[in-house]
């Protein structure tokens, strides 16, 4: 009997993370979803379900070593091979340099980056692992090295440029597009497609429908991200050939500022 291919989203949340594992899961692809409170995904587990899908939950702390080590086992051996990561935490919470303390600048930090760092690590040494094609290969020609696997690691404006009040959250981000950079370069010729997106802009969700009423109403004019249509674009960075992989993929509303 084959083994269930695995879809594993850190960090599904109600929009991007949620969306992607739809996504997934519509392609066949047994999704596992975390968050660090588990009732949180029950409602996208029952959508998933619901429409045909195949998902499993988990209460996880990705900043947390074992946790993350103790997750990528059980999922490798008792629910099938990871094909696909998508690391997805957020960790946006502004405050002036003037007031924002070590504490919280330390957890913006741990959030965006180290947990994509052992998300990350974990799953590279099981895809890395994997069986290569037939007849022998060589890394680093790239020849005979079968595609392992996608490394999908979402970014933010925040990992461009650093705008006042945001120094945690773009310290954080920042980090993480550096070691998306650093993992693509090496793991690329051992057959892992590690990505960096850019999703620049505001994205269809109650937290800015609430809070910043003006810039949802821009909804109505294709203004604000779609999380369904971000989701599509982590299927197609998937299912890109060897010869034509994307390493950063921008996303923005095309009224969006560069």
């Amino acid at each position: 009997m084959a083994q269930a291919k695995v879809c594993l989203v850190i960090g599904a949340g109600d929009a991007t993370g949620g969306a992607v594992a739809r996504r997934f899961a519509r392609e066949g692809y047994t999704v596992c979803a975390t968050r660090r409170t588990l009732d949180k995904l029950q409602p996208l587990l029952e959508d998933i379900r619901a429409a045909g899908g195949i998902a499993h939950g988990f209460g996880s702390d990705a900043r947390k070593e074992d946790d993350v080590i103790a997750l990528v086992e059980h999922i490798e051996t008792q629910i099938g091979p990871i094909e696909v990561l998508v690391f997805n935490i957020g960790a946006n919470s502004p405050n002036s340099i003037l007031t924002e303390t070590a504490r919280r600048y330390t957890k913006m930090w741990e959030m965006a980056c180290l947990a994509g760092f052992l998300t990350g690590r974990e799953v590279a040494k099981r895809m890395v692992a994997r069986p290569d094609a037939v007849g022998g290969a060589d890394p680093a020609s790239g020849q005979g090295v079968a595609h392992k696997g996608s490394i999908i690691f979402t970014g933010a404006t925040a990992s461009l440029r650093g705008s006042a009040n945001f120094a945690g959250f773009s310290g954080g981000k920042m980090a993480l597009r550096a070691l998306a950079q650093s993992m693509a370069r090496e793991l690329w010729p051992l057959g892992v497609h590690v990505a960096h997106t850019i999703i620049d802009g505001a994205i269809d969700t109650e937290f800015i429908r609430t809070l910043f009423p003006e810039r949802y109403a821009l909804k109505a004019q294709d203004g604000i991200l779609n999380p369904d249509h971000i989701a599509d674009a982590y299927w197609m960075l998937h299912q890109q050939p060897r010869d034509a992989w994307t390493h950063e993929l921008d996303l923005r509303p095309y009224m969006e500022r560069f």
